[in-house]
Parts: structure tokens; C-alpha cells; sequence
């Protein structure tokens, strides 16, 4: 049985109910929040494992909840959105969210979205150091997940890094988008592709000037290069 504490941030009683139910079931314990300024404190008295945030909560809505739990570390994020829009979506994931689902949701959905980002969170942790992988000017050091870029440390969150990484253990060759969540993410992402997308423009520009790319290769996916 699952043992790691969750907090679930949101203004609604009914769906942190909801949530509290779904996931105590599977013997996660749980917290609960009623806003942004209530989550932040319980996080800096007693860090969860992961956040169960919403996004449209009055006073301070989830994008500032989530900008201040970046700035503090990588604490495993999965954010609620009433709204079906990509917009929503993008900026959570730009802001370092590391998956999101939209109300209403199915909550045995939403306990299996929670499992396999901890799973994700937990092996990369515990993965084995692994060997330092070096192209052109770009250095990877998987024991200190740290991307070095002539020398110079790449602030890279936490998927970015993963992704990075992957990209880099298959160099020259193309992974398709579900390929890439899959590797990635670590489970079916419901075929919300444009996640890649957004994590491989934030990597290209990170990236910059350097002879190491992320090409697209049309209607295909995406390869790690050394132009």
C-alpha cells in the first residue's frame, strides 16, 4: 500500500472530498488546503510528496502557488483546471507543473495521473548514478542531474532535465511524441502530446548557440543532434 503524504489545494469542499476519498483508498495519507497561502505553509511545516493543486482558487490562484513551489525546489506538482484550453494547460506545464487534469475528472484517473508521478519522482531518486554522457559541448551528469553546456550549468527543471536526457541516450535517432512520454512521464499521457512540445521549445532555447540541437523531423517526432 502507498504510504507518501499528498496535499490537495482547493477552494472547493466537494472535490478535496472527493480526492480525499480516492486517494486515502489506496493508503495515501492526505492533507488538504483551502487556498494558496494555506498550501505554501503546510508545505514549509510538512512537505508532502506531491501537490494536488487547482488553478482557479481567489487571492492567490494556482500559477502563484506553483511559481513559489519552483522557486523552492522540485516538489511533484499535478495541477486541476476547470477550463479545456490549451492555454491553461501550457502555462502550468511552463511553470513547472508536472502533469494536470481537467474538471470534471474521473478520480480513479486522477489516482493513477498521482501513482505515476511518484513512481517517476521516486526512480529517478533512487536510479543508479549512471555514466556521464558527453556531445559536442552539452555534458550530462545523470548522479547530479546536472546538464553542463560548455561548461556552464543549464537550469533545467526537473522534466526538462528527464527529457533532455533521454533525447541524449538516443542520439540521432527519432522518438516520436507518445515515445517520449512514455519514456518521460513514465505512463500513457492520454495523448496530450503538446506537452513534448512545450518542454522541447523550453530546451531549445536553453540550449541556444549550441552545436547540440533538438531537431524536428516532420510528421515523426524529435532527435537529439551534434551539427
Amino acid at each position: 500500500m502507498a504510504s507518501e503524504s499528498i496535499l490537495i489545494v482547493d477552494d472547493e469542499a466537494h472535490i478535496r472530498d472527493l480526492v480525499r476519498l480516492y486517494l486515502e483508498k489506496e493508503g495515501y495519507q492526505v492533507q488538504a488546503a483551502t487556498n494558496g497561502a494555506e498550501a505554501l505553509a503546510q508545505v514549509r511545516q510538512s512537505p508532502p510528496a506531491l501537490v494536488v493543486l487547482d488553478l482557479m482558487m481567489p487571492e492567490m490562484d494556482g500559477w502563484e502557488v506553483c511559481r513559489h513551489l519552483r522557486a523552492a525546489g522540485n516538489l511533484p506538482i499535478l495541477m486541476l483546471t476547470a477550463r479545456d484550453d490549451d492555454i491553461d494547460k501550457i502555462v502550468g506545464l511552463e511553470m513547472g507543473a508536472d502533469d494536470y487534469l481537467t474538471k470534471p475528472f474521473n478520480p480513479r484517473e486522477l489516482v493513477a495521473r498521482v501513482r505515476a508521478i511518484l513512481r517517476r519522482s521516486t526512480s529517478a531518486a533512487s536510479a543508479a548514478p549512471g555514466k556521464i554522457r558527453q556531445l559536442g559541448d552539452l555534458t550530462i551528469d545523470p548522479a547530479s542531474r546536472e546538464a553542463l553546456l560548455r561548461g556552464e550549468r543549464l537550469n533545467l527543471r526537473a522534466k526538462e532535465f528527464d527529457l533532455l536526457l533521454t533525447l541524449m541516450d538516443h542520439v540521432n535517432i527519432v522518438l516520436s511524441r507518445d515515445q517520449l512520454l512514455d519514456l518521460v512521464w513514465g505512463y500513457e499521457f492520454y495523448g496530450q502530446t503538446r506537452t513534448v512540445d512545450v518542454h522541447v521549445a523550453h530546451l531549445r532555447e536553453k540550449l541556444g548557440d549550441s552545436r547540440v540541437q533538438i531537431e524536428t523531423v516532420w510528421g515523426m517526432g524529435y532527435k537529439l543532434v551534434n551539427s
